[in-house]
C-alpha cells in the first residue's frame, strides 16, 4: 500500500480558495454594471461562472499525478 499523497487535500484547499477569491472578484466588479440592461448582467455572470473552471484542469492533473502538464 502506498503512502497517501498530500497533494489531494492541498489541491482541495486551493480549489476552495480559488472559488472564494473568484467570487469576491466577480461581485466586486459587478458594481461596474450598474445601470446596464439585464442581458449584460446575465452575460457577465454566465462568463464569470464558466471562466473560473479553466485553471482547474492543470490543478486536478497535478493533484492526481504530481505533474502540471501531460
Amino acid at each position: 500500500m502506498s503512502e497517501p499523497s498530500w497533494r489531494k487535500p492541498f489541491g482541495v484547499i486551493l480549489i476552495l480558495l480559488l472559488i472564494i477569491i473568484w467570487a469576491v472578484i466577480v461581485v466586486s466588479l459587478a458594481d461596474l454594471l450598474d445601470g446596464l440592461p439585464w442581458p449584460v448582467h446575465a452575460l457577465y455572470y454566465i462568463i464569470a461562472g464558466i471562466v473560473w473552471i479553466l485553471p482547474l484542469k492543470p490543478l486536478l492533473r497535478w493533484m492526481e499525478t504530481g505533474k502540471w502538464r501531460a
